[in-house]
């Protein structure tokens, strides 16, 4: 998926003309067909975590909630990032964790109930956090309507996943012929709604987004680094360590995208640095799993 994404980002820096023909609001109902998959791979058993464990939920969910917002906002401070990228930054901070996670946690040996929960834990709550922290945050540089982010996050993302789970209770045996074909599906409408945001700036972004690049690896790097300290300070197995730092570092940046164009059109750069977390969180996903799985190897041998 890393990968599919990255080319997709490099070619509507080289020929924006073509995605950009596609109008921005089409970035909406993509999101909301990657949320409405994501219902179809939910189910109820999924959310026993919340009462079985209720702590490690708890745990990772604040740290998603608290980490990434004020890592966004620590670092569009520090690098004096004019409005639009700042509020951009902000709210991919501010967005619950990313589908991805939960793969990403499988490959790494992590703990996928968890991940899976905390993921699940944090959609529910976006609707309700998402605005808050974004206003909370940029609201003293840029105009936050919360009543209309809030339902925003609710037509896009809520309803989708509901009637993603209604789908997969009425028809199991329709939902579990496709469930395969999902991950691809999703990740090709995730490249494609990269690839409509990056060639409506593409001119900025070539002429000076080296620094929001840089800003958006930073912001992705110390949420999996943080995350995995959380869990460290708190003496968590590593399995849990291992949950808690993907679903932190992982987000749903195209949810941050999708709000930039839908609440934020005086600022049409806000929407560039979901797109690149987009691109880059896959890739340093890949390479935590890998590096996780290794560790979690070279543990067992020494075990032995």
């Amino acid at each position: 998926m890393g990968l599919l994404v990255l080319v997709s980002a490099l070619l509507a820096l080289a020929f924006p003309e073509v995605p950009s023909r596609v109008p921005t609001k089409a970035i909406n109902y993509l999101l909301g067909v990657v949320m409405f998959g994501m219902g179809l791979t939910l189910n109820l058993h999924d959310f026993k975590i919340v009462f079985s464990r209720p702590k490690d939920v708890f745990i990772g969910c604040l740290a998603q909630f608290t980490v990434m917002p004020l890592l966004a906002w620590l670092l569009a401070w520090l690098f004096r990032l004019d409005d639009a990228l700042a509020l951009g930054v902000v709210l991919v901070g501010c967005c619950p964790g990313g589908t991805a996670s939960n793969v990403i946690t499988y490959l790494a040996k992590g703990d996928l109930a968890l991940s899976v929960g905390m993921t699940g834990v944090s959609t529910l709550l976006a609707p309700l956090l998402t605005p808050l922290l974004t206003w909370a945050l940029a609201g003293k540089s840029v105009d936050v309507d919360v009543a209309s982010m809030f339902l925003s996050i609710l037509w896009v993302v809520i309803l989708p996943i509901v009637i993603g789970l209604t789908v997969k209770w009425k028809w199991p045996r329709l939902t579990d012929r496709t469930i395969d074909y999902l991950p691809a599906f999703s990740s090709i409408t995730i490249a494609f709604i990269v690839a409509i945001v990056i060639a409506a700036s593409a001119g900025k972004l070539l002429a000076g987004g080296l620094l929001i690049v840089v800003v958006v690896m930073m912001h992705n790097v110390c949420g999996l680094g943080l995350g995995y300290l959380i869990g460290w300070l708190l003496q968590l197995p590593d399995q849990k360590r291992k949950a808690i730092s993907i679903e932190v570092g992982m987000q749903n940046s195209g949810l941050a995208s999708s709000l930039a164009t839908i609440h934020f059109a005086a600022y049409p750069m806000a929407t560039i640095p979901g797109a690149i977390f987009s691109v880059w969180h896959n890739i340093s996903g890949a390479i935590v799993a890998y590096y996780y799985r290794a560790t979690a190897s070279n543990q067992n041998l020494l075990k032995k």
